[in-house]
């Protein structure tokens, strides 16, 4: 078996993503072509208003462990497992205590707004704008120091047991190998706690938000952390001594399998939730808009991401007992503008560019005359609006996105059609959409030295997709953004 400090040079990759509400596994070979595939469903858990958790043991390793054997199982004949990435939903804060064990279900991303009070107190702490020129992003619901001092504050008794803490991909690195790591571009999410510029844990900072814990030293996505131990092999299956990458965020995973890496490369992740993520020469900071570090060192990227999207329209697949499938032909038969109907998508307040927790939906213009194909359509039209607000936001920051990726189980022929009127915007589309878990996979190949991250345009090239019209974005009276210095 080939050593975590001897990158492998034959073999299979396994890639596996943590989602909001499903996790999914790959098997792909050196080449990118794809083997095989399985997937988990999940629900999350919402104990109060504003709080969504996850179980980081019955979720995120119980179905890690689950997708490997099951992988494994399918494995072709004479083929080995050269490498292991992991990517998941985040930021998120899972605190553990001194043996590494949860003390409380994980705390998710910018969906969880219970830290209010906190963000009010740390933005008059440091300065709204200081966070921003140093940090990258302004602070928020997706920020993880105001979560760290919700949970110091909130539940006292569980920040005194906790020792350490981890997102969704660095749990799994752990639970395998035994280190303790996290990306930079994890990292660079955890406002107001890391340097953009200076790619590293503002110490001060950690210190008076969260003292007492252990920090993770910081590694890039495709870097080799560690490899399986023979602990995780009894319970996984995978090989000890196969190889594990640091992975990252879903997103990031998902953006690096699709090769959205040049300046000027956009993704629209058509998700439980809409992200988007546009890469940039150089780091620019909006107060509407979220810079982080990118998937590979030397680039960075600007991101903007909406709480609901998929969320809306499986809402109303599960309240009206229809099917995805029916309700797109009964949309598709629609007119834009759904016949007077318009919906507004911030059914769990939203994100960019509002960044509004209270904001909510809104239905608009219903009769009689109106069904559910009606509602469907004016919900993917509402997420479009959307889409169309970030790009003009982002188009205010100083970015230019040149060519948009669609990917993700939303990303389905009349949704992404309905974009690219309401845009202006052509959108291309991989030939795999998997999700991130092939991201995940394609880090560990770069891992391993099996690839490049130039190679992904062989892995998974891309061609024209979506419908093209309608008015181009023009940009919101935003102040102006700011580059960061």
């Amino acid at each position: 078996m080939t050593s975590a400090t001897e990158p492998a040079r034959t073999g299979l990759l396994l890639g596996v993503d943590i989602g909001t509400s499903s996790s999914k596994g790959v098997l792909v070979r050196p080449d990118g072509t794809l083997v095989a595939r399985a997937q988990r469903e999940h629900t999350t858990s919402t104990p109060h208003p504003g709080w969504f958790e996850h179980d980081a043991d019955g979720v995120w390793w119980a179905e890690f462990c689950s997708l490997a054997r099951e992988l494994l199982a399918g494995m072709p004949a004479g083929e080995s497992l050269a490498a292991v990435g992991v990517s998941g939903i985040g930021p998120c804060l899972l605190p553990v205590d001194e043996k590494d064990t949860p003390v409380r279900p994980a705390i998710l991303y910018g969906v969880d707004t219970r830290a209010g009070a906190e963000i009010t107190e740390q933005n008059e702490r440091y300065g709204p704008d200081a966070i921003i020129r140093r940090c990258g992003s302004p602070l928020t619901s997706q920020a993880i120091g105001p979560k760290l001092g919700w949970l110091r504050r909130r539940e006292p008794a569980a920040y005194g047991r906790t020792r350490r803490w981890y997102m969704a991909s660095s749990y799994l690195v752990h639970r395998l190998t035994g280190r303790y790591v996290l990306d930079h571009h994890s990292a660079s999410q955890c406002t107001p706690l890391y340097d953009l510029a200076a790619r590293e844990w503002i110490g001060e900072r950690c210190e008076e938000i969260a003292p007492g814990l252990e920090w993770p030293e910081l590694v890039w996505p495709s870097d080799v952390v560690g490899a399986v131990t023979p602990r995780a092999e009894a319970l996984t299956g995978l090989p000890a001594g196969t190889p594990v990458v640091a992975g990252t965020v879903d997103a990031w995973a998902e953006a690096a399998g699709v090769g959205v890496a040049a300046p000027g490369d956009l993704m629209l992740m058509y998700g439980t939730t809409m992200f988007l993520v546009g890469i940039l020469p150089e780091p620019l900071t909006s107060p509407h808009l979220w810079g982080t570090a990118g998937a590979f060192p030397g680039t960075y990227c600007l991101a903007a991401g909406m709480a609901t999207s998929g969320a809306v329209t499986g809402w109303l697949r599960d309240l009206t007992g229809s099917s995805y499938e029916q309700l797109t032909a009964e949309a598709g038969e629609l007119p834009p503008g759904a016949e007077g109907l318009l919906m507004l998508p911030y059914f769990a307040g939203e994100r960019t560019p509002l960044f509004d927790p209270d904001a909510r939906g809104l239905v608009h213009g219903l009769t009689l005359r109106h069904g559910r194909g009606h509602l469907y359509r004016a919900a993917l039209e509402a997420t479009a609006y959307g889409v169309r607000h970030n790009l003009a936001a982002m188009t205010e920051a100083g970015a230019t996105a040149e060519r948009l990726v669609a990917v993700g189980g939303g990303a389905r022929a009349l949704w992404t059609r309905i974009v690219s009127d309401v845009t202006g915007r052509e959108q291309h589309l991989p030939r795999h959409t998997v999700g991130a878990a092939y991201g995940d996979a394609f880090l560990a190949a770069v891992g391993a030295g099996l690839a490049g991250p130039g190679d992904i345009a062989h892995w998974n090239p891309t061609g024209g997709g979506g419908g093209v019209g309608g008015p181009p974005p023009q940009p919101p009276q935003h102040p102006r953004a700011r580059r960061h210095t």
